[in-house]
């Protein structure tokens, strides 16, 4: 069982946190197969054509118990830092906005703290890459951006968050499931995740793994339900994981982190974990490559296991058709649900849960450009001639924060 430790939160930008992830008893090496001792040396030569012949299925059935070289998460990773990598050179700060931090960056530099603390691109840029805007995806036809959300982030701090995240829990899932299980599985949740967003955040751009990575942690809760029987200690490894869980999801509660993704990504994960991480009972598998064994035939797979995969892929398939038709007719879940924007935000006497979009009336005189603030009536002039849209956007974010 491993406990690392990453982060991972999806922000809710108008410009994925500490987590620490186990993973139940490790499968060791392939079963031990009862030995047998011919008595001549016909039996001997009869049972060496035996093995023979059943030593490509042998393999085949048993290497699910076996390390796989885990290559596709590293990948994950390599893609999200190049996105990252491109963002920034697309966002050219010097360009766009009258100030930037890490000037010595060139057009890699970020935007000012006021408007993205994460060190990290503007808003506008967020959308042109691909961020998460239900108006969009709705009236624009961009469904693409469900996706492409997932590859995004609003800044240094953030992408560190993530991918050590996904270091930290997907390495190991991919070595034990291989990467195709787990690949579909990172893919489906953050869909999963960005389509629940979809459905209640509508006023601000969402970018992030974390709907993704919170679908790793949901379905290592269903791989140890499924795969109940084979585990030791299985009662201090489900109270760790929904401890985790819970800690995490409580973390969303936070002003500009999108619990929705995080939230949708789990219950994708979860649900597809008890359809793509089975695991073949010990007993049917050492009974499998056994040479003489009068023992009645074990099922592959228990009752409760074949009951919980046949439930959970009609439920993950229904829920996502259903969630993704919703987001396309612009459906508002939070006309339905009065209480459920305080599972992303709670008020506090810290902090406020308005997410309204920002605006300012722009006068430009000469070289000087002044803002007015539509949300708090906040003035400043600035001496910038011939501002571009970009440039005022950017101090129209920050004057309003």
């Amino acid at each position: 069982m491993a406990e690392p430790h990453p982060s991972d939160i999806r922000i809710r930008v108008n410009s994925k946190r500490n987590v620490n992830v186990i993973h139940p008893v490790e499968v060791g090496e392939a079963p031990l197969l009862p030995s047998s001792a011919p008595n001549s040396s016909n039996q001997q030569a009869g049972n060496s054509n035996h093995n023979n012949h059943h030593g490509t299925s042998d393999y085949a059935e048993i290497k699910q118990f076996k390390k796989w070289v885990s290559w596709l998460i590293p990948l994950f990773v390599v893609a999200n830092v190049i996105m990252f990598v491109i963002t920034m050179y697309v966002n050219n700060c010097p360009k766009n906005s009258v100030d930037c931090v890490a000037d010595f960056l060139g057009r890699f530099s970020f935007q000012p703290f006021k408007e993205n603390p994460l060190l990290g691109p503007s808003s506008s840029t967020l959308e042109k890459m691909g961020g998460l805007e239900v108006s969009k995806v709705v009236d624009g036809d961009q469904g693409w951006r469900l996706i492409s959300c997932m590859w995004l982030h609003g800044g240094v701090f953030h992408l560190l968050a993530n991918m050590l995240s996904l270091l930290a829990i997907g390495i190991r899932l991919e070595q034990e499931f291989g990467f195709v299980r787990i690949g579909l599985l990172y893919v489906v949740s953050g869909f999963g995740g960005s389509l629940l967003s979809a459905l209640f955040i509508q006023s601000n751009i969402s970018v992030g793994a974390s709907g993704a990575l919170f679908g790793l942690l949901g379905g290592m809760l269903s791989e140890l339900i499924t795969n109940w029987t084979i585990y030791a200690n299985k009662a201090a490894a489900l109270i760790t994981l929904v401890v985790i869980i819970a800690i995490n999801l409580a973390v969303g509660i936070l002003p500009n982190v999108d619990n929705f993704a995080h939230l949708g990504g789990f219950i994708a994960g979860f649900l597809l974990g008890f359809v793509l991480l089975i695991r073949p009972q010990f007993g049917w598998v050492s009974q499998r490559y056994a040479q003489h064994s009068t023992l009645p035939v074990k099922s592959k797979f228990k009752a409760y296991q074949r009951g919980l995969w046949i439930i959970s892929l009609i439920l993950v398939v229904v829920w996502l058709v259903a969630a993704l038709v919703m987001v396309l007719r612009g459906v508002d879940l939070n006309d339905n649900c009065s209480w459920c924007h305080y599972l992303s935000c709670v008020p506090t006497s810290r902090w406020s849960c308005n997410t309204q979009p920002v605006s300012c009336l722009s006068e430009q005189s000469g070289d000087q450009l002044s803002l007015t603030c539509s949300n708090n009536n906040r003035t400043r002039t600035y001496t910038q001639a011939n501002a571009t849209s970009s440039q005022i956007r950017g101090l129209c974010s920050q004057l309003c924060r």
